[in-house]
């Protein structure tokens, strides 16, 4: 019998998602696994595979789509079965021939959702390039309205794109990437117009525009602060060598680098929090976000039990997500949680940097490259390896002594890496 496969909510609290492009084709039979299309959300694009066997009939909304969870994406049946009059079945699931285009909200009906049989395509975020006209009662989401106060955008000037209209935090993201006028002593940026062939302009994509709007927040609502230090790695680069020379798995300076993380937040677990609006909540468990830079964005899953790990799970984990980060494969799940990050730029050479925090997390450590120099020992000099760090910090849940306290314990453990596995 034929059914309606809908949009499902691949990440938590999403109320839409978009249909990137669908990975079979009309009349295709399928396996349960099987993946039909691949959904993107705010922070990830992953495969929407099949819960059991069946028949692709019928596409009920295009690639590029943006779509309500729950709304109706494809007639589909059981496998071998076939469907003579498509619209008729259509009809009988409730579901018109041509998709339907959401309105928005009455002002008077507060909780109105719009239920259109087949979602209606919008865009990711619209850009405002002049004021909106005036209009009734604004609906946003609690969390929608309270970004868009702490980041000084008027919600009159957003266009919300959640259900029935209403403002979410997706598109309080967007108006602060697109640069959304706000309330400002500041003079407004002024684009000059492009010279004919002189420039390329490249679409912002969901992504893109999620990573802008999430680093746009965290500078302007999360007081930063940065303690930088130097580790000579001299031990840790011999036992890596030891490690590798007797292990299937091969680890990397980053795995040592995590794992020294989580030592350090152990042993400093007032670094193991995050802020809230009501509380500074401290977690037990050292859940490490890894930093992988994609053809698409930044995406940092998130290590789970660290501090628990040995350094060959830690290296298999790490590299699982590479994988499945390039492949457009990390579930959206895998993103969520964690009180710090861990980005590391120094294969580029790079030999120092200073990272933006990954909202909500407190912290996130910045790895420059492996260095030789020449260091003091004793009353010699001599040639040493060194790496140098910064660390920056949500001031709200954590003071400076605590992040000092917590560079000191992480250098110690990088420059006695026996401490890792211990």
């Amino acid at each position: 019998m034929a059914k309606l496969l809908r949009m499902p909510e691949v990440a938590a609290n999403a109320v839409d998602a978009l249909l990137a492009n669908w990975l079979v084709g009309e009349g295709a039979e399928y396996s349960a696994g099987d993946a039909l299309a691949v959904v993107e959300t705010e922070k990830a694009a992953v495969d929407m595979a099949a819960e059991s066997d069946g028949l692709f009939v019928r596409a009920l909304v295009g690639d590029g789509a943006t779509v309500e969870v729950g709304a109706p994406i494809a007639l589909v049946a059981d496998r071998g079965e076939s469907i003579a009059d498509i619209e008729a079945e259509l009809t009988r699931l409730g579901v018109g021939s041509e998709p339907e285009t959401a309105q928005p909200a009455a002002a008077s009906a507060p909780t109105a959702t719009v239920s259109a049989p087949v979602a209606a395509v919008t865009p990711a975020a619209a850009a405002v390039d002049s004021p909106p006209p005036a209009r009734g009662r604004i609906f946003a989401s609690p969390l929608a309205r309270r970004l868009a106060r702490d980041s000084g955008v008027p919600l009159e000037s957003i266009v919300g794109t959640g259900p029935g209209g209403r403002i979410v935090r997706r598109d309080v993201h967007a108006a602060l990437a697109v640069g959304t006028p706000v309330p400002s002593a500041a003079p407004a940026q002024v684009v000059s117009p492009a010279i004919e062939g002189t420039s390329t302009d490249i679409p912002h994509t969901r992504m893109r525009r999620a990573i802008a709007g999430r680093l746009v927040e965290s500078k302007q609502t999360a007081p930063h602060f940065y303690v930088s230090g130097s580790c000579r790695v001299d031990a840790l680069l011999a036992m890596r060598a030891t490690i590798n020379e007797n292990s299937d798995v091969k680890v990397s300076i980053n795995d040592l680098v995590i794992k020294a993380v989580a030592k350090a937040h152990t042993l400093v677990p007032e670094m193991n929090a995050i802020w809230t609006t009501d509380a500074t909540r401290r977690f037990s468990s050292v859940d490490i976000s890894v930093a992988i830079a994609t053809e698409t964005g930044l995406l940092t899953p998130v290590l789970r039990g660290a501090q628990s790990r040995s350094i060959t799970d830690v290296a298999t984990t790490v590299q699982d997500f590479v994988a499945r980060a390039k492949s457009g494969r990390i579930e959206p799940a895998e993103l969520e949680g964690g009180s710090i990050s861990v980005t590391n730029l120094g294969m580029f050479g790079v030999e120092e940097f200073s990272a933006i925090l990954n909202p909500p997390q407190s912290a996130i450590l910045a790895v420059g490259a492996v260095k030789r120099e020449a260091v003091v020992e004793g009353d010699d000099i001599v040639i040493g390896s060194i790496m140098r760090v910064v660390l920056s910090v949500d001031h709200r849940p954590v003071d400076g002594a605590t992040a000092a306290r917590w560079m000191q314990k992480f250098t110690a453990v990088m420059e006695n890496p026996v401490l890792i596995l211990a």
